[in-house]
Parts: structure tokens; C-alpha cells; sequence
């Protein structure tokens, strides 16, 4: 009962719902970066909502399965050919013994997610079976002639009664951050509507954001805080990064915002070069002036 990977493609992790409560030990939490799509492969080839599932990221990647199974691919659009046949995105595919998955480049988006059901049964560390790319705890990476054990089937697979949408156009709504006042209220204010391009650094770690600089005030230096997903740092340069599921637990630069939880999934799905449109909450006059 394996699932065997012939081509892991560029990156491709294994990922669950991540691992909480270990931030005072300075493990990140990890898991699927687009938390809805990955909840609606599990659901629907029946798997409990934890169950630990594929995060591709860009190209896609190529496995067989030794057990007939039921699979499906959300997440980035993309193709997904079993033994040789087209079949349906966002919806249960059943998948005779022996049989090749190849799961396409994405069309839209960066990260496709490959539910199987039972689930991939690796082994745990620290309570999850999600892969952290920043302290690689967890799932070493798959590589070609791994076999990844599956778990027994939980439940019937699910018709697709759930979509998870995503806008053409991409917004991402700033909620005031505790270090709000490291930035003049011009600044802030010019954040609301702002443009930013998607940096080509940008990863599983933090989402970096290239544009108008923003005017940070000079406080001098900030001792290393607590930070969370979500978190909008800024560094010297002006230029904001989100930090995302990999991100360190502590950071030196002040968190000016944190992206409303609801916006998450769009910071998965955004490829470098694309354009993200900035929405500033909250009371504005509480800014540094």
C-alpha cells in the first residue's frame, strides 16, 4: 500500500494541517500553504481533515500507485492524466492498481495539492507530517523511487460540494500590526490601494513584496519578538515580506500588519511577477505621525 514517486518534480513536500504549540522551541508550524484547497482534497476522497496529502509546487510531479485508490488534485490549475487519460480537476478520480499519475505544470496559481485516500502514512515528527523547508523538520523531500506508505481508507470519497474560489484579481487586507507606529500614517495610508510585485525569492518561508518603498521611522534597533503567520515585516528596505507557514518564530524587524487569515490562501497561490493589490484596515490615526 505505497504511493511511488517517479518524478518529485521541482518541489514537492509532504504536507498536513502543521504543527502548533512548538513556537517556544523555535519550530515553525508548517503545513499546506493553501489550507483550503488541501482540506478539499482530503475531503474529497473521503479522508479525515488532517490527513497528510502532496503540496506540488509549479511543474507538477509524476507517482504510481501499487493499490487501487481514490485521488484528487485542487489547489493550482492544472492537468491531471491517470494511466494515460485525462481526468477532472477538484473532483474524486478512482485509480486502478498499478496505474501512473501525472499531475501538470500549473496553469494558474503555484501549488497543486494530490489527496489520496487513507492518506500518505510517513512518519510523524513533533505530532505532523508536514515538511518545514526553513528547519526541514518532518518528511525529507520526495525523491524519484521513493515509496510513500498510505493509511487505511477512512470513508467513501465525496462528491464535489465545496469550491474554493479564488479571485482574478489578487487583494490582500493588512490588519494593523503591533509595530503599526515604526511606520508614519502618510505610509500607511499609502498602503491602501498599493501595487506590489511578487519577488522571485519569494517561498514556502515568507511571500516578498517589491515596490514603493515604505517610510519606516527611525527608532533605532528592535530586539528579536515573537512573530506569526501572516505577519507583514519590514527590513531597512522598505519592502514588506509576508510571512508564511515556514517562517522563524522570532524576528528582528518590526511587523507592521499581519494579512487577515482569510488571504492566506491567496499568498500560496501567487506566482513571482504577478501583481498584488494591498487593502489597509483598521483606525489609521493611530499610526506614527
Amino acid at each position: 500500500m505505497t504511493l511511488v514517486v517517479l518524478d518529485p518534480g521541482a518541489l514537492t513536500t509532504v504536507q498536513d494541517r502543521g504543527r502548533r504549540g512548538w513556537a517556544h522551541l523555535g519550530v515553525p508550524r508548517a503545513g499546506a500553504l493553501d489550507a483550503d484547497a488541501a482540506a478539499l482534497a482530503n475531503r474529497l476522497v473521503g479522508n479525515e481533515p488532517d490527513a497528510a496529502l502532496l503540496e506540488t509546487t509549479l511543474t507538477g510531479v509524476r507517482v504510481r500507485l501499487e493499490e487501487a485508490r481514490t485521488l484528487a488534485v485542487t489547489g493550482a490549475e492544472c492537468d491531471v492524466v491517470v494511466g494515460g487519460r485525462s481526468c477532472a480537476f477538484a473532483e474524486p478520480v478512482s485509480v486502478r492498481a498499478g496505474a501512473e499519475v501525472q499531475i501538470g505544470p500549473a496553469r494558474r496559481g503555484v501549488r497543486s495539492y494530490l489527496a489520496v485516500s487513507g492518506g500518505l502514512a510517513v512518519a510523524p515528527v513533533l505530532g505532523s507530517r508536514s515538511t518545514d523547508t526553513l528547519a526541514w523538520v518532518g518528511p525529507p523531500l520526495p525523491q524519484a523511487g521513493d515509496k510513500l506508505p498510505l493509511g487505511p481508507v477512512a470513508g467513501p470519497p465525496r462528491a464535489a460540494d465545496v469550491v474554493v474560489r479564488r479571485p482574478r484579481e489578487a487583494v490582500l487586507r493588512l490588519h494593523r500590526g503591533p509595530r503599526a507606529d515604526w511606520v508614519t500614517s502618510q505610509a500607511w495610508d499609502a498602503l491602501d490601494g498599493a501595487a506590489y510585485t511578487v519577488g522571485a525569492d519569494s517561498n514556502r518561508i515568507g511571500l516578498r513584496l517589491e515596490g514603493r518603498a515604505v517610510e519606516r521611522v527611525e527608532r533605532g534597533e528592535l530586539a528579536s519578538e515573537g512573530v506569526v503567520l501572516g505577519a507583514v515585516q519590514l527590513p531597512p528596505s522598505g519592502q514588506p515580506v509576508v510571512f508564511l507557514h515556514d517562517h522563524p518564530v522570532t524576528g528582528g524587524y518590526p511587523v507592521i500588519a499581519v494579512v487577515d487569515p482569510d488571504d492566506l490562501g491567496v499568498c500560496a497561490q501567487l506566482r513571482p511577477g504577478e501583481e498584488v493589490a494591498l487593502r489597509a484596515l483598521g483606525d489609521r490615526r493611530r499610526s506614527h505621525g
